[in-house]
């Protein structure tokens, strides 16, 4: 029998979701409006984002479908880990990178941090979110018969649908900016894939 989850902890998950949403668009902002290329390091922290935010976004649909079992909501938080760790190694390894004194950085700093110092702090509470809702587990998932599943709020299909529209073009970007290449090519000066097609 599916489980429901808890409503404070389905909302929760859906602020996760909005909160990674809303740091990879404020991302593709910077590039386009700013011009600032993100480097492969920085493209690899975005796909950590995306990866780590398929947790989240699995158990809310495995609650929307009526589907969601102990075992699943683990898998969820297990990938948002799995995303995380990917995510916070790759910073921490730039963050080394620019940790000398006179060191001025990749990209312009924001609120005296790089892009890449507070995506770094961003998995660390993503790490953190997904210890506490792991602990709490037994307390917030209840038995369908205790309480009856509720209809999809249209807020929850939102989030989803922003999820996935900014997944694509993150993807789309990313190809345009890279190219078709095995191997991510050292810091971007241009979209390379325009240049390709030329």
């Amino acid at each position: 029998m599916g489980q429901t989850l808890a409503r404070p902890v389905y909302w929760f998950l859906h602020l996760w979701v909005l909160a990674y949403c809303m740091v990879l668009i404020a991302a593709l902002a910077l590039q386009f409006a700013f011009g600032e290329l993100p480097c492969p390091l920085c493209m690899l922290q975005r796909y950590g984002m995306m990866l780590s935010t398929l947790g989240p976004v699995w158990i809310i649909l495995q609650d929307n479908r009526g589907q969601l079992t102990p075992q699943r909501y683990q898998q969820g938080l297990g990938l948002a880990v799995l995303g995380a760790l990917i995510g916070a190694a790759v910073a921490a390894r730039q963050v080394l990178l620019h940790i000398l004194p006179d060191d001025p950085g990749y990209g312009a700093p924001i609120l005296g941090l790089h892009l890449y110092t507070w995506a770094l702090i961003t998995f660390l509470i993503v790490l953190a979110a997904a210890a506490g809702l792991s602990i709490m587990a037994p307390a917030t998932a209840v038995e369908d018969t205790v309480r009856p599943r509720l209809p999809v709020h249209p807020l929850s299909r939102a989030t989803i649908a922003l999820f996935v529209l900014v997944l694509a073009v993150n993807t789309v970007m990313i190809v345009f900016l890279e190219g078709f290449a095995w191997v991510l090519p050292d810091d971007p000066a241009s979209y390379r894939l325009l240049e390709q097609m030329r």
